[in-house]
């Protein structure tokens, strides 16, 4: 299956805070999330994609193309949409897609017009009168417009409600129907994954710690519940995390038939991407 997004290697740092050799790969005709906890990296992974940042090793192909050798080519194959829009507040909306669409050798006139209507957008309207929710529609109006082939959204759902939450997803869903497109989602609300995302890929401290298909997630990933036997140090190592309450044990594992065989006692749930990430993320780890 051909990447749509490739990245490999990829390093940057700043004070305080590093990339270190990220690599994961988007395929056409899916959405990848891309989670993680706030200061993941996540960010900067999309500011390197879109050459905001330069990166200090690596490489990123969109669509087989290098997004610093040919950043006009591979810019024009991607929609971007924002958790904070940064548009002229005091302008119409039809104005604003007036300036953006001479960027656009693609940029579809009638789409942008259907995607007005099927989001309830009036193109008189200016932008400072919307709501964060209209905004963020409108937003995906005019990345969607100019045929995007690789959709980019960061943080879309942060501070959206549960209806717009779920029309957004399904827009999402309705992107990539014809096999050739594809959309990077990154988001820490993890429940968006679970609906939406055909891969995940976790970073923790801007490393790559799981990238896999969520139904290989769904199947091989199981939180155990237990007493003081999951601590045995012989048999501990098959979990990936391991924390302590007053009511028990629980321990993460990305291998659920070896560790039934080990604990055939203990009580397993699968994992969902919130669970790998707390886990991960609480610092209980077990290399």
């Amino acid at each position: 299956m051909a990447a749509a997004l490739e990245i490999s290697g990829l390093r940057k740092s700043y004070k305080g805070f590093a990339l270190k050799d990220v690599s994961f790969a988007v395929p056409e005709g899916s959405i990848m999330g891309l989670v993680g906890p706030n200061g993941a990296g996540k960010t900067t992974i999309v500011k390197l994609i879109l050459n905001l940042v330069r990166r200090q090793a690596g490489a990123i192909k969109v669509f087989g193309l290098d997004n610093l050798a040919d950043e006009k080519a591979v810019k024009n194959r991607i929609g971007f949409v924002h958790e904070t829009p940064a548009l002229v507040e005091d302008v119409p909306l039809r104005d604003i897609a007036s300036v953006v669409a001479p960027f656009y050798p693609c940029w579809n006139p009638a789409l942008f017009q259907a995607m007005l209507r099927e989001f309830e957008l009036p193109a008189g309207k200016k932008f400072k009168a919307l709501s964060h929710g209209m905004k963020m529609k409108f937003s995906l109006a005019l990345a969607l417009s100019h045929d995007a082939d690789l959709l980019i959204l960061d943080e879309p759902t942060s501070g959206l409600d549960p209806v717009f939450r779920r029309e957004l997803l399904d827009r999402l869903a309705g992107v990539i129907q014809d096999g050739r497109k594809a959309v990077l989602f990154s988001t820490h609300v993890t429940s968006d994954l679970e609906r939406t995302a055909d891969y995940v890929t976790l970073l923790l401290d801007g490393e790559v710690v799981l990238s896999a298909p969520r139904d290989d997630i769904r199947d091989k990933w199981a939180v155990v519940k237990g007493g003081p036997e999951l601590l045995d140090p012989v048999r501990c190592p098959l979990f990936r995390a391991v924390r302590e309450s007053p009511y028990g044990v629980e321990a993460l594992t990305g291998d659920i038939p070896a560790s039934r065989a080990a604990f055939p006692s203990a009580v397993f749930d699968r994992a969902s991407i919130e669970d790998i990430m707390v886990f991960l993320h609480s610092g209980a780890s077990h290399d």
